[in-house]
């Protein structure tokens, strides 16, 4: 198994949100680890480091709080700014790798290009890209691949046929529309669509643009 990031973080004693939002003037991102067998912990950590460990998409990181050991955790919830999608707040639950957690993970598809809906001229609509799963924590896959190399035109792939690794299960609705091919009048149809919608911003836009 590849080793885990390691998150290195600092435990504050600023609280509230004006206190969240002297520190992220100062570079730093609020934060809070929860665990089973301690109170929950706020955190502060270096903004730059932390897009770093998120960056790299694993599963489990390990933790670090001040001079502590480091402990293996999940990310439990990430909190964004609307405007500019960065990170502003950061949820992390401390898990036993001998435990099923549940997590969230990114959904790939492979095979598409050999599907018989796409050599007809269909176009391959990615749908859900994330799935719920629920395995041992030191087990938890870093991703789901779903097949679709046997989709034909107009044919939906769902999650209930989703094969997940060994000892992995899928949470969700077994229903829900994984990708699906779409015959190419659709296709075609859509990027018209697209193409009929006026711009948006035009001159004003680039004005905004440059004096934000």
């Amino acid at each position: 198994m590849a080793k885990r990031p390691l998150l290195e973080v600092e435990e504050r004693s600023e609280l509230g949100s004006r206190a969240s939002r002297r520190l992220r003037r100062a570079g730093l991102i609020p934060g809070i680890i929860y665990g089973a067998e301690r109170e929950p912990v706020p955190f502060k950590v270096p903004a730059t480091r932390l897009r770093q460990v998120l960056a790299q998409g694993a599963t489990i990181i390990d933790v670090k709080v001040g001079g502590g050991k480091p402990m293996p955790a999940v990310i439990k919830e990430q909190q964004h700014d609307p405007v500019r999608d960065l990170v502003v707040h950061v949820d992390l639950q401390q898990v036993r790798l001998d435990e099923r957690v549940t997590a969230t993970v990114p959904l790939e598809l492979v095979g598409g290009e050999e599907a018989p809906g796409v050599r007809q001229g269909g176009v391959l609509e990615h749908v859900l890209w994330e799935v719920e799963i629920e395995a041992l924590a030191g087990e938890l896959p870093e991703r789901v691949v779903a097949d679709v190399s046997r989709l034909e035109l107009g044919g939906t792939l769902t999650l209930g046929e989703v094969e997940p690794p060994e000892g992995v299960t899928l949470v969700g609705d077994p229903d829900a529309v994984v990708a699906t091919i779409v015959p190419p009048t659709r296709a075609e149809e859509a990027a018209e669509t697209v193409e009929e919608e006026p711009e948006v911003g035009g001159a004003e836009g680039a004005e905004e643009g440059q004096g934000s």
